[in-house]
C-alpha cells in the first residue's frame, strides 16, 4: 500500500488532539504505511510536553514552533513529510476508522487527484448555533457533490480532511503564510492550474468537534471577504465574475440587507445586533429556520463588508456586484 504523511497543525486543543491521535491509532489502513506529523503552533496548554512523552504505535513526528498560523504550521509539516501522499487533518476532526483507506483507495487507482472528505457533526457533541449553521452549509455542499448536482472545485478544498500527492504541494510552493484564514482555498486555486481533479469521497468521514466563539465566527467571513479581493488582484482574476454571479442568486432579503448596511457602520452595527438577538432567541426556542436565516444574514454581511474594506469602500464593492446599479445606490 502507498505511504501517506498525515499533517496535523495544533494550537491549544490538547484534549481534542488526544481523540484525534487515538482515532488514528485505530485506522483500518496499515499503521506501518503511515507517518503522523503534528506541528504544535506555539501551544501553551501542555501539548508540547504531552507529545514529547507520548508512547504510540504510530510513527509520530512532533514538530514544535513559535506561533505563526496554520499555513506556516502546515508548510513545516510538508517539509518533514517523506511519503508520496499527504493527508491534512485538523486537530478537531476525529477520523472514522475508514478515513485513510478511503482517501488512499482513490489515489492508488487514479492519478492527479485531490480527494476531499466530509467533516460531519459528531453525535456525542452539541454545536453552538452559529457553528451549527456553518456545518449545515457544509452538509448542503456535500449533498450537492454526492448527488452530482455540481462537481467539486478548489472552493471546497478544506484542510480539515483532504489529501493529495506531496509533489503537487512542492510544485506550487506550499501554503501562502500571509494568510491565516482561507489559506487552504488559496492554495487550492493554485493547484487548479496544475490540471488536478478535485474528487469528493463521502465515505472518507471525519467528525468535526468544532468549537468557536461568536466573535471568532464573525471574524471568519470578514477575513474571507478581504482575502478573496487579495486573491482576485494577485492571482485569480476569474473570481471577479464568479463573485458577481453568485451575488445574483443570493436571497433577495440578503441582497437588500447588504445594499443597506455595507459601508454604513452605524446601520450595520445595529442590524447585526438585532440579527444576533433574533438568531439566538430562535435557537433557544428551537425555531430552526429563523435561526439559520439570522446567522446566514450575519455571515453575508460580514463577508461583503470585508470585501468592501479591502476594495476601499462600498462604491467599489457595488461596482463589482451590480455595476449597473452602483452609481445610483452609492449616492444615497
Amino acid at each position: 500500500m502507498a505511504l501517506v504523511s498525515i499533517i496535523i497543525p495544533t494550537y491549544n486543543r490538547l484534549q481534542r488532539l488526544k481523540q484525534v491521535i487515538a482515532a488514528l491509532e485505530n485506522q483500518e489502513y496499515p499503521l506501518d504505511n503511515i507517518e503522523v506529523i503534528i506541528i504544535s503552533d506555539g501551544s501553551t496548554d501542555g501539548t508540547d510536553a504531552y507529545l514529547t512523552d507520548l508512547k504510540s504505535p504510530l510513527n509520530l513526528i512532533f514538530v514544535p514552533q513559535a506561533n505563526a498560523g496554520p499555513a506556516a504550521a502546515r508548510n513545516s509539516g510538508i517539509k518533514h513529510a517523506r511519503s508520496e501522499y499527504v493527508l491534512f487533518i485538523d486537530d478537531d476532526v476525529v477520523p472514522s476508522p475508514q478515513l485513510i483507506i478511503e482517501h488512499m483507495q482513490l489515489h492508488t487507482s487514479r492519478t492527479n487527484l485531490v480527494v476531499l472528505g466530509p467533516m460531519l457533526n459528531p453525535s456525542d457533541f452539541t454545536l453552538s448555533p452559529w457553528v451549527a449553521w456553518e456545518q449545515s452549509m457544509l452538509e448542503k455542499q456535500y449533498r450537492s457533490m454526492q448527488s452530482g448536482k455540481w462537481t467539486p472545485t478548489a472552493r471546497q478544498f478544506y484542510t480539515g480532511n483532504t489529501s493529495l500527492a506531496r509533489r503537487h504541494l512542492s510544485e506550487i510552493g506550499g501554503f501562502d503564510e500571509r494568510f491565516r484564514r482561507a489559506e487552504d482555498v488559496e492554495l487550492a486555486y493554485r493547484l487548479s492550474a496544475l490540471d488536478i481533479e478535485f474528487v469528493f469521497n463521502p465515505r472518507a468521514i471525519g467528525y468535526h468537534y468544532a468549537e468557536r466563539s461568536l466573535r471568532s465566527w464573525m471574524e471568519t467571513p470578514y477575513a474571507y471577504g478581504r482575502n478573496d479581493v487579495v486573491f482576485m488582484r494577485e492571482r485569480q482574476p476569474w473570481l471577479l465574475s464568479a463573485i458577481s454571479e453568485e451575488f445574483k442568486y443570493r436571497n433577495r432579503l440578503t441582497r437588500i440587507l447588504i445594499w443597506v448596511c455595507v459601508g454604513r457602520p452605524i446601520i450595520s452595527y445595529v442590524t447585526q445586533g438585532m440579527l444576533r438577538s433574533i438568531a439566538g432567541g430562535s435557537s433557544r426556542m428551537q425555531f430552526a429556520r429563523i435561526c439559520q436565516a439570522g446567522y446566514s444574514a450575519i455571515f453575508n454581511l460580514r463577508y461583503y463588508q470585508g470585501m468592501a474594506d479591502e476594495l476601499g469602500g462600498r462604491a467599489n464593492l457595488f461596482n463589482i456586484l451590480e455595476p449597473s446599479n452602483a452609481t445610483m445606490t452609492t449616492k444615497k
